[in-house]
This record gives C-alpha cells, sequence and structure tokens, in this order.
C-alpha cells in the first residue's frame, strides 16, 4: 500500500488504512484500496461511489471465503458431499428425494424435514 501524507491532517494515511483494514479484520479490502484508489481517479468517482466499490469488494470475498472458514473452524473428520452419497449402501433412500432435498427449496418454503432412524456408524 503507498504510503501518502494528507497535507491538511499531517497523518500517515496510507498507515491508517492499513490499521483500520486489520481492525476491521478487512484483508481484501486492504489489498484492494490502492488499486480502486488509482480507478476512482482515474474516472472521477465520488467518495460515495468509491466507498461502495470497496464494500462490495470486501463483501465478495467474504461471502467466496465465508463458507470455507467456517467448514475449516468446525473441523469436521472429512468432508462429505450429497453426490459422494453411496444409494447403494442405504437403498432405502431415494436419489431423487435427496437430491429435491439438496437443492434446499424447503428453507424457502418455510418447511422442516426430518430425518428418522437408527444411528448408523459406516466405514
Amino acid at each position: 500500500m503507498t504510503t501518502k501524507r494528507s497535507a491538511l491532517a499531517g497523518r500517515d494515511v496510507g498507515a491508517e488504512l492499513a490499521f483500520l483494514t486489520r481492525a476491521l479484520k478487512a484483508p481484501s479490502l486492504a489489498d484492494a484500496i490502492p488499486r480502486l484508489g488509482e480507478r476512482a481517479r482515474a474516472e472521477s468517482w465520488t467518495h460515495e461511489e468509491f466507498l461502495a466499490a470497496c464494500l462490495q469488494r470486501e463483501v465478495a470475498a467474504r461471502e467466496s471465503h465465508g463458507g470455507e472458514g467456517r467448514i475449516r473452524a468446525a473441523r469436521f473428520p472429512a468432508r462429505k458431499a450429497l453426490e459422494e452419497f453411496d444409494f447403494d449402501y442405504q437403498r432405502s433412500l431415494k436419489r431423487e428425494q435427496i437430491a429435491h432435498l439438496g437443492t434446499l427449496d424447503f428453507i424457502a418454503a418455510k418447511q422442516n424435514v426430518v430425518f428418522l432412524g437408527p444411528p448408523v456408524i459406516a466405514g
């Protein structure tokens, strides 16, 4: 990040932005500010347009990395996906019904899903 001193405030804006983005835990924003700043100056963006572009960049980064971080934090022993499920092992399950549940349409419809059965430990 380039460091420029503000003539009016007498402070190091680059260092201040680095501190603030660390405090906000926004590393992608810290990386984006110099490029977005140059683009904003070149295209004569308003302050609001620049701020919106910065926040959009951070939100996009959090959305793309958020799920992965939560999965790592949960420390699951292995990652599983519906596509990997062995329907031959559990023949009583209907593949189409499970695939439909995988679309999560029941959430938007405000419906519940309950799985009943004995606990099974598969190897």
